[in-house]
């Protein structure tokens, strides 16, 4: 009889040891060890048939393919991957349930059979029926597109080697298993040796790989952080319930640029790209300035966006007044609001401040510093900033506007939008190019920005 061992294994970090521990040794991360069963059988490494037999080779004798990238004809997702699928990648997409991840990957397949492409879809979570009623609905109509309702890895893997396919699907990562593994399908070891044997699949039969990852009620991918670490590009797909648009974000990319950031929405026939994605944001935006409501030109990689950020300033009845935000860094808020009060003296001690970005973007560079400013400001003193003003710049803590960057393409994209005024930080100098039918306004601090935009309110 197989002898059966017992180990706790960490799913942040992978370590191992034989007995519980309440904190990680390894990532000090606490209550993340769990236990795994493991059993001695006389095991064949997956991985063996990948054994690389190549030669060190010198860099400059290295020739690349043309083909080396694979267009999804989805321009939204090329933008996130660099450029097109990269051949012999594997690539991990983890969103929350329902959020749309088997959605655009059938979309993606479908389009990719359509450029003479071979696709393997393994659904290890759905049946074939399920499959084609998705496809259906979203009106795929392929004839070099495969399902294959598996769990079992070895069996996909001959399935492979038939179809000899160029883009292989898995959905999802923590759904399938290998028998050279005695734990359950999603245990982190299983996950662990599964992406190990696809990243050698990858590159060794220069196949795309595409993986689909759960996430936990944390919003990190659920398993191993070292699932993370083997795979080339790691994207997340995220996106408010309560709205219709769905966000592609690339978190880790080795053929291209994280900080890009793909935009859908979802309809009935499925996701549709968002060409222009600062009119969708602002689509709701009154043309009725109102206090505590500023236009800002955020940047998410080589694309201006432009949205709207609203405060709302008022007496608390509590000794402790409340601090709240909504798609901004809290810590960054709380510092704007130190800067308010030490060098434009407005006290806001006895104030409860909301922040919200319209929308539910999530908005992490410190161009917006200027808009929050601004918001809670024009709401604490009830007075208003033009509702064809864009407000750029980053705060200092002495209350002086920093240079931010690429500002000439933010300016642009307000000025197709229509907005005739744009707040820019003085230090931005090297900008001189004049934009018909918008004012440009530099300001140096704080305070000369506040006087600067905003007007008395209506009476």
């Amino acid at each position: 009889m197989a002898k059966v061992k017992t180990k706790w294994i960490c799913q942040e970090c992978g370590y191992e040891t034989a007995g519980y521990l309440g904190k990680c040794p390894e990532c000090s991360t606490w209550g993340s060890l769990v236990e795994e069963i493991q059993q001695n059988l006389v095991q064949t490494p997956t991985n063996v048939c990948f054994l690389n037999t190549q030669k060190p080779s010198l860099l400059n004798e290295i020739e690349l393919s043309n083909e080396i990238r694979m267009s999804t004809n989805i321009s939204e997702f090329d933008r996130v991957l660099g450029g097109g699928l990269v051949q012999g990648s594997l690539v991990l997409i983890a969103g929350d349930p329902g959020i749309g991840k088997s959605t655009i990957l059938l979309q993606t397949s479908g389009l990719l059979c359509k450029n003479n492409k071979k696709v393997l879809y393994v659904s290890a979570e759905e049946s074939l029926n399920q499959i084609k009623l998705r496809a259906d609905r979203l009106d795929i109509r392929a004839e070099s597109l495969y399902i294959y309702p598996q769990t079992n890895l070895e069996l996909i893997k001959k399935e492979i080697e038939n179809i000899k396919p160029n883009v292989v699907v898995i959905d999802s990562i923590q759904a399938i298993y290998t028998q050279n593994m005695a734990s359950s399908a999603g245990s982190v070891s299983q996950i662990r040796e599964c992406c190990n044997f696809l990243m050698q699949l990858a590159k060794n039969k220069n196949i795309t790989v595409i993986v689909v990852g759960h996430v936990t009620k944390d919003g990190n991918i659920a398993g191993p952080k070292v699932l993370e670490h083997m795979v080339d590009t790691v994207i997340y797909f995220e996106g408010d319930k309560y709205k219709s648009y769905r966000l592609l974000r690339a978190t880790k990319n080795r053929f291209g640029n994280t900080s890009e950031v793909g935009i859908f929405e979802m309809q009935t026939k499925g996701l549709v790209e968002v060409t222009n994605p600062s009119e969708l944001f602002l689509n709701e935006h009154s043309q009725i300035s109102t206090p505590g409501s500023v236009i800002i030109a955020t940047n998410e990689g080589t694309r201006p966006l432009l949205v709207e950020i609203q405060a709302l300033v008022g007496a608390t009845p509590y000794p402790t007044p409340r601090r709240v935000t909504n798609g901004v860094d809290f810590s960054r808020v709380l510092q704007i609001l130190a800067v308010l009060e030490k060098r434009v003296g407005l006290n806001l001690s006895k104030q409860d401040v909301y922040v919200n970005v319209i929308g539910g973007v999530e908005i992490s560079e410190p161009a917006a510093d200027l808009g929050i400013a601004l918001a809670v400001a024009t709401c604490a003193r009830d007075v208003i900033v033009d509702s064809h003003t864009v407000i750029i710049g980053e705060i200092g803590l002495s209350g002086e506007i920093r240079a931010i960057n690429n500002v000439e393409k933010r300016i642009k994209e307000a000025q197709k939008l229509g907005f005739k005024k744009a707040i820019i930080p003085n230090a931005n100098g090297n900008f001189e190019e004049k934009i018909e039918g918008i004012e440009i306004v530099r300001v140096k601090r704080l305070i000369d920005a506040i006087t600067s935009c905003v007007s008395k309110a209506n009476q």
